[in-house]
């Protein structure tokens, strides 16, 4: 052997003798006459031939090259493949060759060489059965059991052989094939579903009818390799079962493929990928109960089987958006049940899944989800079982869980406070350790999430406070008067609770309750006192519901609806106890013993969160802070260095402090000095505060008022504006507070200082920069003054509350003529940028102030008014955002009046996206606070101040004097105009109340029949109006079907805005340019394909086509009713016996041509799986259609026979 290795070392090709050397310098005639001699050699050689094997062994390999494997002319390859086929038997067991690749390049050429076996006349038949037969009879192939790539060689084998037998091959043919093919699936030690389709597909009967002998040869493979099959073919039998039309039969084997996949040490799964993957596809089967099955396999697969989640994460996903509610709930609970025995059994993607259906359009699948989150959370992060890291895992449960209490479904916002009381802090703890609970729990919530819980402690207050109202008037006499007062507050508190229609009758039953049985109205009494414990609360609540409920009714919704208001309004958390322990924890986090690093919150961030959590508290249980204790830690809070921890506790002071006087006098006496202190040299904030506090806390005020002013007054030197801000500050709140006992120095103060001294003078010269914004540590001293300044004088007016002496006009003036001056007062050009547009926002906001107040908003001119709205549009970002907040929260508090409601209609010219969508959302959420406040109030005198409809008056007036608006008849100018019209009009018309849109389309043709009051007798500034009107009344033709109806009431147009209607003018002309029709034509949705290609993989059955109009978006089972913001929803439906398509996902396909034609009257996705797909069809009982050989095959089963169609090959 060495020998011959050194023999093929030398690479010396020896050829048989009288055999000259084969190579490409000779014709083909030649190479395969000498070929043919080679052939012979090998021929007559056997296995003993030694010297013979050491001597042609070169010649073995040279004829393995690629010149001959790649010879273009067939005898050659045959040829060689005859003499290669020589060779394996010659040198068996061990082939001269031992390259992988090269192995498997003689071998799939050898199968080419095969081929020509098809062609039973040709004059090679002989030499290709002698080719078969040696191959087959030396079971050559089965040396690629060890190469990778021998399921590619085997099954191109098994392709070849039933492609080329055919009716002309006689039995030895035929059994030589049976042979070489059998050999391979006995001696292998697996057959692959690859080779194994290849077998059976010739068993399908449309096969059967086109090639018998592929069928014969089929069955006696099978028959030959039974035992060694029979496995494989159980596999197939379970898979094809998963495919049958059968409901019942799918169910069946899905049930027992789930105990086999889901059982702790079964390893199926890793055995058998192909069953595996079937299994897989049933998740996304039509029949409901089958893919209720799988989702609760899950939950066992993934608790006994961790390493198969990667391959359920995506079928749970499409579950989890399934159209069906059942299967959307069990998918959470198979989820959540993993997570609570293992955290580490689910990855984020699947918790995701949880988090998503917080938002389901169904309320049982959003209880679910939340409730899961909430056991989730109280087990990894509250107690703490999964150690550090699983508490930073589902660290954000905590902010999504109070998130919820956005959404406007009081059922959502229930749970939420369920889940806080139960699950987040669980009110049941020991009172410290519940203080500590809430305290950390405060300070890692995210701004939000902060803000969702203080409006939930906001609302609880505001109901206790409803349910004492209600106690105060059952005990008074009875009277007329009283009931309706009865009435009117059972109401209010029937909307804090579930399902208001029904609410309504056990609320005036329980007013009923109240007033017969004293014991409850007692114990109710205590449960809304500010001085109730929480033990107290609990013994109340329970006491309540006992007397309440009764044992021969088990289930009793009045006592159902009882329980929810008092879990609303008991103090669970809150009573001076628990103060005192949140303050002590406070006290532990500033002397550095309290756990904050071991909770992972920095010292001072627990610090001032918890003076946070104590300010908001202070608001809603001021009671509770009523001991000397919690007074002695706050009074130590305000020497902290921390700005906004002194801020916190002067807060709380002052919502807290109005008995101190006479319950704490040592602590009076200790503040009032520390007060004094902060409104004389404090930071600006902090005297704010400390004016408020003594405002609240003494009685004598006027006294310590007196002793703040007069030397604050005296000392103000406008050379030393840093020291400026902060006594501006004070006697600016001291001008509100106390106005008329500063009177006379007040009014000297702002003409002379405010405004000769402070406002017209540029001391220091601004820095240059394009920079239109800094933040608020680089403004200029200066500035902040300016603006201080400003603040002094509206706060004295709004101290005043009346314009007697004309300073509410000279104000007025004044800040508009900053606006006018772009925040350059003085036009000397010394002033940055930057302090132009924070004077600009501090005056637009003055405006808005004072207009706020019926006295000053009288005199407000409308070139100011229009002025002040601009300001919406300033070139400045924080400047149009900030502006925006302000008018936003006074329309909100209702204390602005409806016209400034119209200045959001020039945010529809904002350039970023952002800006546009927060002032869509302010509009909905005005629209809504007005329509819930008539709703409550029978408000008829004040309907044209609350309307919502009436914004749209103001709207085109505003629009019409927009000073972009130049050119009267200019398209594009109209097209802005429209745009900011169909910005309000959209969310007003969005729903049609009582017949609004004929109401809104009545209040246009109205004004079109009066003049501008702005200017009356200008002809171009009444042909703008007029104008805009055509542009508004289009919108309202184009977008509603039911203006033309009579109008409910007869609209009043403001008298400030519009003349009087002339009775003798009739204003029918249209005032737009032909042009502006094409710009109205209501948007048509774009139709949407029912089926393209099935070349591509889906990913689940049943998916809903959907359409979307331009305008629309459609969100996936998430409730759009919980965000006013949410679009309205555009669907196609396409009926179905089974199910509805999913609302979740567009589903979008290729088309083929060739398989549209085929699959024409295709309609609804039945199941699919990586080969295999059926289908339902209209018109067609069922169509299958299966991936053979890169193929898809579709077999058609109709009543009268098989229709079998091949589409072209696709790649």
């Amino acid at each position: 052997m060495a020998h011959s290795k050194a023999r093929a070392a030398d690479g010396k090709v020896t050829y048989p003798p009288g055999v000259k050397e084969i190579s490409d310098k000779i014709s083909k005639e030649e190479m395969v006459r000498r070929l043919k001699m080679v052939v012979k050699t090998f021929m007559d050689m056997d296995q003993d031939s030694e010297e013979e094997k050491e001597l042609y062994l070169n010649l073995a390999l040279h004829l393995a090259s690629d010149f001959f494997l790649k010879h273009p002319d067939k005898d050659v390859r045959l040829l060689v493949a005859c003499c290669l086929a020589d060779i394996f038997r010659i040198y068996a067991p061990e082939a001269p060759y031992t390259s992988p690749d090269k192995l498997k390049d003689i071998f799939m050429f050898i199968t080419r060489q095969l081929k020509g076996l098809e062609d039973t006349k040709s004059a090679q038949f002989n030499r290709y059965f002698y080719l078969l037969e040696n191959i087959a009879w030396v079971k050559s192939y089965n040396i690629c059991f060890e190469l990778e790539d021998s399921n590619e060689i085997f099954t191109q084998l098994y392709r070849t052989l039933f492609q080329v037998i055919n009716n002309g091959h006689n039995q030895k043919v035929h059994m030589h094939m049976v042979d070489l093919m059998s050999s391979i699936i006995c001696e292998g030690d697996t057959v692959s579903q690859e080779l194994l389709d290849t077998v059976l597909v010739n068993l399908v009967p449309a096969h059967k009818n086109l090639n018998k002998q592929a069928y014969d040869l089929a069955k006696a493979l099978l028959k030959r390799t039974a035992q060694a099959i029979e496995p494989y073919i159980t596999n197939v039998r379970l898979s094809l079962t998963l495919f049958s039309n059968d409901n019942d039969e799918r169910l069946q084997v899905v049930k027992l493929l789930a105990k086999m996949f889901g059982a702790k040490d079964s390893e199926l799964a890793a055995q058998n990928k192909p069953l595996w993957q079937c299994y897989l596809g049933r998740f996304n089967d039509i029949h409901v109960p089958i893919r209720l099955e799988c989702v609760k396999f899950a939950s066992h697969c993934l608790m006994n089987h961790p390493d198969l989640a990667k391959d359920l994460t995506e079928y749970l996903r499409v579950r989890s958006h399934d159209p069906e509610e059942a299967i959307r709930h069990d998918v959470i609970v198979s989820i959540v049940t993993a997570a609570k025995k293992d955290l580490s059994l689910v990855n984020d993607a699947l918790l995701n899944f949880v988090k998503e259906r917080t938002l389901d359009k169904r309320w049982r699948v959003r209880k679910e989800a939340m409730m899961g989150l909430a056991s989730i959370y109280r087990k990894y992060s509250l107690q703490g079982e999964g150690g550090r890291e699983a508490s930073k895992q589902i660290s954000w449960i905590k902010d999504k869980l109070l998130h919820i209490y956005y959404q406007n479904s009081i059922d959502d916002r229930l749970l939420v406070e369920r889940v806080f009381a139960q699950y987040m802090v669980p009110h049941n703890l020991e009172t410290t350790e519940r203080m500590k609970c809430l305290y950390y729990l405060y300070a890692t919530l995210d701004t939000n999430a902060v803000k969702a819980l203080n409006e939930m402690w906001k609302c609880q207050n505001l109901l206790r406070h409803h349910v004492k109202d209600l106690l105060d008037l059952v005990k008074k006499p009875k009277s007329e008067a009283s009931n309706k007062a009865v009435f009117a507050k059972v109401m209010v508190i029937t909307r804090n609770l579930p399902d208001p229609g029904k609410a309504q009758d056990f609320v005036k039953k329980l007013a009923q309750v109240l007033d017969d049985d004293e014991r409850i109205r007692d114990q109710l009494e205590t449960l809304v006192s500010p001085t109730c414990s929480c033990k107290q609360a609990e013994v109340c609540v329970r006491d309540i519901t006992k007397k309440l409920g009764s044992p021969k009714q088990p289930s009793n919704p009045f006592l159902e609806m009882v329980k929810f208001l008092l879990e609303r309004i008991a103090p669970v958390h809150i009573d001076t106890e628990s103060i005192s322990a949140l303050i002590k924890q406070v006290n532990k986090s500033i002397d550095g013993t309290a756990d904050d690093e071991e909770e992972g919150v920095p010292t001072e961030e627990a610090i001032r969160a918890g003076l946070e959590l104590l300010k908001v508290l202070s608001f809603t249980h001021p009671v509770s802070f009523h001991s000397a204790e919690t007074f002695e830690s706050l009074l130590g809070c305000l020497k902290m260095d921390d700005e906004k921890v002194a801020e916190a506790a002067l807060q709380i002071f002052k919502n807290t402090g109005s008995k101190m006087e006479e319950s704490f006098p040592h602590i009076k006496s200790v503040l009032l000095p520390v007060l004094q202190a902060k409104a004389k040299r404090g930071p600006p904030r902090q005297a704010k505060y400390a004016i408020h506090c003594i405002n609240a806390m003494f009685s004598n005020r006027d006294t310590h008022f007196a002793q703040i002013f007069e030397p604050l007054h005296k000392g103000l030197d406008p050379a030393n504006l840093e020291q400026l801000i902060t006594p501006l500050t004070t006697l600016g709140h001291l001008a509100q507070l106390a106005p008329e006992q500063f009177a006379a120095p007040l009014k000297s103060l702002v003409a002379n200082f405010i405004v000769k001294d402070l406002l017209m003078n540029d001391r220091i010269p601004g820095k240059k920069t394009t920079k239109l914004w800094v933040p608020d540590d680089e403004v200029s001293p200066e500035t902040l003054a300016k603006i201080q300044g400003i603040k002094l004088m509206v706060r004295w007016l709004l101290g005043v509350k009346n314009n007697q002496s004309k300073s509410g006009n000279s104000t007025l003036r004044m800040l508009t003529a900053i606006l006018h001056s772009d925040g350059d007062l003085t036009e000397q050009g010394r002033m940055g940028k930057p302090d132009m547009s924070r004077l600009r926002l501090a005056a637009a906001c003055a405006l808005l102030k004072l207009a706020q107040e019926p006295c000053y908003h009288e005199i407000i001119t409308l070139e100011q008014y229009q002025l002040c709205a601009l300001v919406i549009n300033d070139e400045c970002y924080q400047v149009r955002q900030c502006f925006s907040q302000k008018l936003h929260r006074g329309l909100c508090r209702l204390r602005l009046p409806l016209e400034y409601m119209a200045v959001f209609a020039l945010c529809a010219k904002d350039p970023v996206k952002e800006r546009r969508a927060h002032a869509r959302q302010c509009l909905v959420k005005n629209v809504n606070i007005r329509r819930e406040y008539l709703k409550q109030h029978a408000a008829i005198n004040k309907l044209f101040s609350l309307l919502p409809e009436y914004v749209v008056p103001y709207t085109i007036h505003l629009l019409a004097h927009d000073p972009d608006y130049v050119k009267v008849q200019d398209i594009e100018q109209l097209k802005e105009i429209k745009e900011a019209l169909w910005f309000v009009l959209e969310i007003i018309m969005a729903k049609n109340e009582n017949n609004s849109h004929a109401f809104i389309r009545k209040m246009v043709e109205n004004m079109k029949q009066t003049k501008d009051a702005q200017a009356a007798s200008d002809p171009k500034t009444n042909e703008k109006l007029y104008t805009v009107c055509d542009v508004a009344m289009n919108i309202i033709m184009s977008k509603s079907t039911t203006y033309s109806l009579e109008s409910p009431k007869d609209p009043v147009l403001p008298s400030r805005f519009f003349t009087k209607p002339d009775k003798n003018f009739s204003n029918t002309k249209n005032y737009l340019p032909p042009e502006m029709k094409a710009f109205f034509t209501p948007g048509k949705p774009k139709s949407a394909n029912v089926l393209g290609a099935v070349n591509k993989p889906l990913s689940s059955a049943g998916k809903q086509l959907q359409s979307k109009a331009s305008r629309m978006e459609t969100n996936s089972n998430d409730d759009s009713s919980s965000n006013p913001g949410s679009p309205q929803r555009s669907k196609t439906r396409h009926d179905s016996t089974e199910m509805d398509h999913s609302e979740n996902e567009d589903i979008s396909l290729k088309r083929a041509d060739s398989v549209d034609k085929v699959l024409k009257p295709l309609m609804l996705i039945y199941s699919c799986d990586a080969r295999r797909i059926i289908i339902t069809t209209m018109g067609l009982q069922f169509c299958h259609f299966i991936v053979i050989h890169g193929f898809y095959q579709y077999e058609i089963e109709q009543p009268f026979g098989h229709y079998v169609y091949i589409a072209n090959e696709i790649q």
